[in-house]
């Protein structure tokens, strides 16, 4: 006799292709941050928390439990603030220049409000 199907919680396609982009223009960003001690910590923090929210959602993806699922959509969202915050800080050290980090910081910013969006619903 089969077993019941478990209900699986999902992220679409097209948040989870967003999170790959992103991760993928952060890695190029962050190579172009200077390789000097505070250029090197910055490169490893941004890299670390930018990869994160994509790899997140994608366990995230087919959780079996409502709790899990938040779970690790709510660590995508904090590794999605992390990463703004290292980009803030690449704008005010003048790391790179402000044209060059913005683009990616509005993108953190609108990631975050999806993942906040999604974790309230949930816990409606």
């Amino acid at each position: 006799m089969p077993r019941k199907q478990q209900k699986k919680y999902s992220i679409g396609d097209e948040l989870k292709d967003r999170t790959y982009r992103f991760a993928m223009n952060i890695i190029k960003l962050a190579a172009l941050l200077p390789n000097t001690e505070e250029g090197r910590l910055v490169r490893r923090q941004l890299c670390k928390s930018g990869t994160s929210v994509g790899a997140n959602l994608e366990e995230a993806d087919g959780s079996l439990t409502l709790n899990d699922f938040v779970h690790k959509v709510d660590i995508a969202f904090k590794e999605a603030k992390e990463t703004r915050y290292w980009l803030r800080m690449i704008i005010d050290r003048r790391l790179l220049t402000k044209n060059t980090v913005s683009p990616h910081h509005e993108e953190s910013v609108e990631l975050i409000k999806i993942l906040s969006t999604i974790i309230f619903r949930c816990l409606k």
